[in-house]
């Protein structure tokens, strides 16, 4: 099975945002190539889950809903993201801002 670069899905779930009205930005750089993908999601400014592409118990990709439970605590929000960063310095944040993040997500992982 081909994998795609981490750096061109990437570009591809900004371009979406994008044509769908809604604003994406790369918070921190990762590896081109493999490095695993975080998306930070909110609505109009309202934090939404943090999404984490993973690799599953099949071999094949999946996403989960990671990092604290309360989306709205700004600070362990934070605190997660600067954790993962450290643990993994090839970890690729994304922060996507449009209505119903998630399901953006869900159709942009569809296509990989």
């Amino acid at each position: 099975m081909t994998r795609l670069k981490s750096r061109f899905l990437v570009d591809l779930l900004i371009r979406r945002a994008e044509a769908a009205g809604g604003f994406a930005a790369i918070l921190a750089k990762g590896d081109d190539t493999s490095g695993i993908i975080l998306v930070q999601c909110s609505d109009r400014g309202e934090p939404g889950p943090l999404l984490e592409r993973r690799f599953g118990p099949d071999g094949h990709y999946i996403w989960e809903d990671v990092g604290p439970t309360d989306a709205k605590d700004g600070e362990s929000r934070t605190n997660y993201q600067e954790r993962r960063r450290r643990a993994d310095p090839d970890l690729w944040i994304i922060e996507l801002d449009i209505a119903d993040a998630p399901r953006l997500v869900a159709e942009w992982a569809a296509l990989t």
